[in-house]
């Protein structure tokens, strides 16, 4: 009871803070919406992407220093590959070398955490789906690691307190999708999900509350990848509490609940790290012509 009624008020929680947001296509695989959520059991590492914070107040400061200024760089010698190499671009490569060791030494996870409850993770580029077969249902979890990093919101450093300190921490909340399907239904039934900043966190001493919520819950045709806009899609948003309550029963007795959630970050934080990394491997190839 005090479950249902805890569910109750994150649901009148989220109508009060509803944003308003539109897309024009969605598909069975996630559009992955940037969520500002930070689960307190997640992997964090340090917030040292400088290649997008080249100044010391980031965006925000209003004017940005340039590190590299085409008067201070002319071109200088082109290579064998055929490409053009400037004094800049070593520069570049200097510093892309820099942060590249950087990263590599914060990395918490070197190879992808497993997920608990039998799971099999199934890789492409930045999507990962997570399947699972039991007694005759199959669940598939659908995410991708790109934009599911909330954006940097810079403060200014406290009196005494160093720039570093106030850095704030990376961890991957992705949207997810779930599609349950049966051997005898030609129909599979699919809940979009995401993570809401308002019922991330739960402390110690609390009632655990859900730290993932449904947005919305849809029937598609089996094997289709393209959410047909002509199948009816419930919105979570204006849902009586007590559907709700039995709809995050339905996931939870199918091993999605608040330990998968929590696990989920763990693998998306990680991945989305080893992309970013691999990212800039290739970048400074490229610019070296390597």
């Amino acid at each position: 009871m005090l479950k249902s009624i805890s569910r109750a008020v994150s649901i009148a929680t989220r109508l009060s803070n509803k944003t308003a947001t539109a897309s024009a296509t969605r598909t069975v695989e996630p559009l992955v919406r940037s969520v500002l959520c930070v689960p307190n059991s997640a992997p964090i590492r340090p917030f040292t992407r400088s290649l997008w914070m080249m100044c010391n107040n980031g965006a925000a400061s209003g004017s940005r220093t340039r590190l590299f200024t085409s008067k201070g760089f002319l071109p200088s010698t082109s290579c064998g590959c055929g490409g053009l190499h400037t004094e800049g671009d070593k520069a570049f490569g200097e510093f892309l070398n820099d942060e590249i060791k950087e990263e590599k030494k914060i990395q918490k996870n070197k190879a992808l955490p497993k997920m608990s409850g039998g799971w099999d993770l199934e890789l492409t580029g930045t999507e990962a789906k997570l399947v699972k077969s039991l007694s005759g249902e199959k669940v598939t979890i659908t995410f991708n690691v790109n934009n599911s990093v909330p954006p940097n919101m810079e403060e200014e450093p406290e009196q005494g307190q160093k720039p570093a300190e106030n850095e704030p921490e990376i961890v991957s909340s992705p949207n997810f999708v779930v599609e349950v399907t049966k051997q005898s239904a030609s129909q599979s039934l699919v809940f979009d999900c995401h993570f809401p900043e308002d019922e991330v966190s739960h402390g110690e001493g609390e009632e655990e509350s859900d730290i993932f919520a449904i947005r919305e819950v849809s029937f598609q045709p089996t094997g289709e990848t393209d959410w047909k806009e002509t199948s009816y899609t419930l919105n979570t948003d204006s849902l009586d509490w007590a559907l709700y309550d039995h709809l995050m029963d339905f996931l939870a007795d199918r091993g999605v609940d608040n330990t998968f959630a929590d696990e989920l970050i763990e693998l998306s934080t990680a991945l989305e790290h080893q992309e970013y990394i691999k990212f800039l491997e290739d970048l400074n190839g490229f610019v070296k012509c390597n």
